[in-house]
């Protein structure tokens, strides 16, 4: 069993950062792939970006891609998501998740365990 906790969410105008962080315990962090979603209301669940078990391997969406970094820090079981030129669009409750196997990574039934969210507005 994995619980993921995530925090740094908040209130920035368009064209700020945030840094998203997830805090992993109870099993062996590096054990698991682990990915960010998004959820805007109304919409479904959306893969953001993911980051391989040693950190050497990350994707993206297309989306995000060139403002966002995701990385890992497997000695503080904590991932980060790094967010820059952040537009409205990106408006969601950001998810971490954790996944047993490296596949799949942009799709959410492969994650085996999801943290609770935080609120990530950007105002315009």
């Amino acid at each position: 069993q994995v619980q993921l906790v995530e925090s740094g969410g908040g209130l920035v105008q368009a064209g700020g950062s945030l840094k998203l962080s997830c805090a992993a315990s109870g099993h062996t962090f590096s054990s698991y792939a682990m990915g960010w979603f998004r959820q805007a209301p109304g919409k479904e669940r959306e893969f953001v970006t993911a980051i391989s078990r040693s950190g050497g391997g990350t994707y993206y969406a297309d989306s995000v891609k060139g403002r966002f970094t995701i990385s890992r820090d497997n000695a503080k079981n904590t991932v980060y998501l790094q967010m820059n030129s952040l537009e409205p669009e990106d408006t969601a409750v950001y998810y971490c998740a954790a996944a047993l196997y490296e596949l799949g990574l942009t799709q959410r039934v492969y994650y085996n365990f999801w943290g609770q969210g935080t609120q990530v507005t950007v105002s315009s």
